[in-house]
C-alpha cells in the first residue's frame, strides 16, 4: 500500500479528468487506494481515453502546488 502523500489525485490535462486514488476507478475496474504510480502502464482515463503521460499531480512530486512553494 502506498504511503499517505504518495495517494495525491492527478488530473488529465485533455478533458480535466480527475483521478483520485480514494475513488479508484470502477470503469476500469481499479479499486479505492491505487496511486496513480500503481496503475497500469495501459491505463486509460475514462473520460477521453489520455494515457497516464496526460496527467499531471495536483500535489506531490512534480505539481503545480510543489512549483510554487
Amino acid at each position: 500500500m502506498a504511503k499517505a502523500e504518495e495517494m495525491y489525485q492527478c488530473q488529465s490535462v485533455n478533458c480535466g479528468c480527475i483521478y483520485d486514488p480514494d475513488r479508484g476507478d470502477r470503469k476500469s475496474k481499479v479499486p479505492k487506494g491505487v496511486c496513480f504510480a500503481d496503475l497500469p502502464d495501459d491505463w486509460r482515463c475514462p473520460i477521453c481515453g489520455a494515457t497516464k503521460k496526460n496527467f499531471r499531480p495536483l500535489g506531490g512530486p512534480g505539481s503545480t502546488a510543489a512549483a510554487s512553494a
